[in-house]
């Protein structure tokens, strides 16, 4: 039982550490990241567990300072060979 119990309080750990970074990075960082997000609270709210479950990709992405990727499909591809 103190197994499951160490489980549960690592899982804890690991959504408190990401709510934490949610509250910081969502209202600041978020809009330098993407200006699509500039004036959406509601796309916050919804990408919110998102953030919560993958806080340590965000956060590398915060620090070394990355842009937003380009997004590539077959048809972007296409237009950038013209």
């Amino acid at each position: 039982m103190r197994v499951a119990e160490f489980i549960a309080m690592l899982i804890e750990g690991y959504a408190a550490a990401g709510l934490v970074f949610a509250a910081l990075f969502l209202p600041r960082a978020a809009a330098r990241m993407d200006q699509g997000l500039a004036h959406s609270v509601a796309v916050r709210l919804v990408i919110l567990p998102g953030m919560v479950a993958l806080w340590p990709l965000f956060a590398v992405r915060w620090a070394l300072g990355t842009p937003p990727p380009d997004e590539r499909n077959p048809h972007r591809d296409k237009a950038a060979r013209r």
